[in-house]
């Protein structure tokens, strides 16, 4: 690849030597380099520029540095006709780093077709990646990746401006304003894709740029999403599980043969049906349930989800997920994983309440570590002797004040171009693909807005995009969703009467 240093970081290396107090343009400084891919057969070229763009205050002083990289495909003239996607990994306290080299980016990690670590540790090569159709850039938040606060603010002063719900959305999507503006797409189709923590982060920007710095999006993509603030409630959130746990224990063959049979899409429908009409008007009545009643739904939730119907009973058929995850294959010595539960762990002891680690996830950092850091300083060129964050210290964060599932209702319903899309894995267990169901059910309950919102599942867990035949299918999904929201030529953003939204 071609190095290309930009005159911020000219400027940079001849300045910081003179004068101490230009430290801080350290937060402003990038390297641009050159690459090419095939993508659906066809080469792809393209420039990718990162580094750090500021955070500034009120006053207009820099606060931070938030590190990023952008993918631009070469030779394109007209940008308005180009969609920009800005992605976002979650946490809190998450690099964006899982999708930036394992889904929608020109690189990817070296694993096997299912996603498990391979040495030696690299990258290679995405196929699949969606910049034949969209350019990219991964943000990295405060404290993640490179991203870092000034040295002058303590750490109180930090954890107001940037660590919570609200404060990361506002100063977010300031940046964006400046990224699109510096990067001049304002004429662009724009997009925000969020995993898991950045699903109510990408939730709450939709409305954040639109009313704040009017800024509107055709689309917002959320993968594996968390509950976005949307209420449950204790009898819905105990039940809402049951359809994950099926998929799990059909995933292991811990179902009974009549189900175990059945393909996985076939056998879901029939959980989610009971769920929604027979067990959450069950888990309501909590103590009040007669014992007959009670038994008898222990029975089909052990027929459902692999578990006895001695240890549901004993629960009060409110299985932890913690619990499920240690008891599923406890008989043959493993336990689940909690974001994946394809992966398997060995626990110190068989007994115990949930397992002594998360499986999916130290095999996930295996991978994922070398080849980021390898990546951004050999192939990307950048060069600094800060840590790399794969997750950075962000708590306490202030949870309090989560509207992000109705931020982004509103946002759909002041904009009519704007569209969503729902992405999960039915192997997920941190972030459930039922209650993402849910997630959209309960958005919008007026049903006005569900002609614009889509959802689809994906046979692997939290970061589906692992699986390689997963990996080709969600890209694809998104090019998809891209068609799907470009307006047609003319089309005006307005509402007709009489017609379906």
């Amino acid at each position: 690849m071609k190095r290309i240093l930009t005159m911020t970081t000219v400027w940079l290396i001849i300045a910081l030597p003179l004068n101490a107090q230009q430290l801080n343009t350290s937060m402003d400084s990038t390297v641009t380099t050159s690459g090419e891919v095939t993508i659906k057969g066809s080469q792809i070229k393209y420039t990718a520029t990162t580094g750090k763009q500021p955070v500034w205050d009120e006053k207009g002083e820099i606060i931070a540095g938030l590190y990023f990289t952008y993918y631009e495909r070469s030779g394109i003239n007209n940008k308005a006709k180009r969609p920009l996607i800005i992605s976002f990994n979650g946490g809190p306290g998450s690099a964006s780093v899982w999708m930036h080299i394992a889904y929608t980016g020109p690189k990817i990690l070296k694993i096997d077709e299912e996603g498990y670590p391979v040495q030696p540790y690299g990258i290679k090569d995405n196929p699949y990646s969606i910049l034949d159709v969209a350019d990219i850039v991964y943000v990295n938040p405060v404290n993640t990746g490179y991203s870092r606060a000034v040295s002058t603010m303590d750490d109180k002063e930090v954890s107001k401006r940037f660590f919570g719900v609200n404060p990361d959305i506002k100063y977010l999507a300031s940046w964006v304003n400046t990224f699109v503006t510096r990067q001049n797409r304002w004429e662009s189709p724009k997009y925000l894709i969020g995993e898991s923590y950045a699903t109510p982060r990408v939730s709450g920007l939709s409305l954040e740029l639109q009313n704040s710095h009017w800024m509107y999006l055709n689309g917002v993509i959320l993968v594996s999403p968390t509950g976005l603030g949307i209420e449950r409630g204790t009898a819905v959130e105990a039940a809402n599980l049951l359809p994950y746990y099926a998929a799990a224990a059909w995933y292991h063959k811990k179902l009974p043969a009549e189900l175990q049979v059945k393909d996985l899409t076939d056998l879901l429908p029939e959980v989610e049906e009971y769920t929604v009409n027979e067990l959450i008007p069950i888990m309501a009545k909590g103590g009040f349930l007669s014992e007959t009643e009670k038994i008898k739904a222990a029975a089909r939730m052990a027929k459902y989800s692999g578990l006895s119907e001695k240890v549901i009973l004993e629960h009060n058929l409110r299985i932890p997920k913690g619990f499920f995850w240690k008891e599923l294959l406890r008989d043959e010595g493993f336990t689940i994983g909690r974001l994946d539960s394809r992966y398997l762990g060995i626990d110190k002891m068989e007994a115990g309440e949930r397992p002594d680690y998360s499986a999916e996830l130290t095999s996930w950092l295996h991978s994922f570590t070398p080849a980021i850091n390898s990546y951004i300083k050999n192939h990307l060129k950048y060069n600094t002797d800060l840590k790399y964050n794969m997750f950075g210290p962000v708590h306490p964060w202030d949870r309090s004040g989560n509207t992000t599932g109705d931020d982004l209702r509103q946002a759909m319903a002041q904009n009519p171009y704007l569209h969503v899309m729902v992405q999960s894995g039915y192997f997920d267990g941190g972030t459930d693909y039922f209650n993402a169901k849910y997630n959209l059910w309960q958005m919008d309950t007026s049903g006005k807005l569900r002609e614009r919102m889509s959802w689809e599942g994906y046979r692997s867990g939290h970061m589906m995009y692992l699986r390689k035949e997963d990996l080709a299918t969600s890209n694809e999904h998104i090019r998809e969703f891209i068609k799907k929201s470009t307006p047609q030529k003319g089309q005006a953003a307005q509402y007709h009467r009489g017609v379906k939204n």
